[in-house]
């Protein structure tokens, strides 16, 4: 029945009868949403710590309430941190499965122009990234680009994060011109960013990756050039000496060390033990 009286509205005019049961208005779903930062700050603990069997303990065991409870952004959040660990965990079958699982349930959502949906691009690209599959990375990547670059809300340390594995895909199937552009994008947005020395010392290091590449020993000065910065970015950082800062320091002592300098990949990896005992 329609309202013809000249009165406000009041809720029964417009809101279903609620069932008894669920408390849901009838014919809806009541969701049960998942305590999503207290399961970001359990999980960076687990991670500070290296304990990644708790990790994804945690990880499965709220998937488990996120579906119960018909948390689809919850399942989404849950999604992309598991893409995140098994990439690190080097479990590819499950990181490329998580990810193509975000991507569907992304699309479901109608997510795919948001901030969130050009993080869940990131996120499933750098798998892909990470296992070789550099094609399909690169197409992902596009399309967190093009989400984040058409987003007003998009902070420049999820441009730089973009930017800068955008590149390192561009770099592996042989496009330099791209892939040097897109590093120095990457440098520009970090350093907008609060202690964005971790992320432009990563990228120093990625350049001199692809310089080697692209010139071999013709690229030995800039190589220099490349590693002073980033050592001085490390030893500068005013970031706090936590699980991230070690989990950079580990990322980065290999660069080093395969560009000839051990010493300073060796104090980077006491530097991520020290960190890691006092966790």
């Amino acid at each position: 029945m329609s309202n013809t009286r000249n009165e406000p509205l009041q809720p029964e005019d417009y809101e279903e009868p609620r069932c008894l049961l669920s408390g849901a208005p009838c014919g809806q779903v009541r969701v049960q949403p998942i305590p999503r930062q207290r399961i970001i700050e359990k999980l960076d603990e687990y991670t500070g710590r290296r304990d990644y069997a708790g990790a994804e303990k945690l990880l499965l065991y709220w998937m488990e309430e996120a579906v119960q409870g018909r948390d689809d952004q919850g399942r989404l959040m849950l999604l992309n941190e598991m893409i995140g660990h098994y990439r690190k965990t080097e479990c590819r079958e499950k990181a490329l499965a998580r990810a193509e699982e975000a991507l569907a349930l992304l699309h479901a959502l109608e997510l795919e122009d948001s901030v969130t949906g050009g993080t869940t691009f990131v996120n499933a690209a750098t798998a892909y990234s990470a296992f070789g599959e550099y094609e399909r990375a690169l197409a992902l990547f596009r399309q967190a680009q093009g989400a984040y670059e058409g987003n007003e809300h998009t902070g420049p340390e999820r441009l730089g994060g973009l930017y800068n594995n955008m590149a390192l895909a561009c770099a592996a199937l042989g496009l330099y011109e791209d892939a040097f552009r897109l590093f120095g994008q990457a440098m520009e947005q970090m350093e907008k960013t609060e202690d964005g020395e971790l992320e432009q010392a990563i990228t120093c290091l990625n350049v001199a990756d692809a310089a080697e590449a692209q010139a071999g020993a013709g690229a030995a000065s800039r190589i220099r050039e490349l590693l002073d910065r980033a050592c001085r970015l490390l030893r500068d950082s005013s970031a706090p000496r936590d699980g991230y800062y070690a989990f950079v320091c580990e990322k980065c002592a290999p660069g080093f060390a395969h560009h000839g300098r051990p010493e300073e990949a060796a104090r980077l990896r006491r530097t991520a033990e020290e960190i890691y005992e006092r966790a």
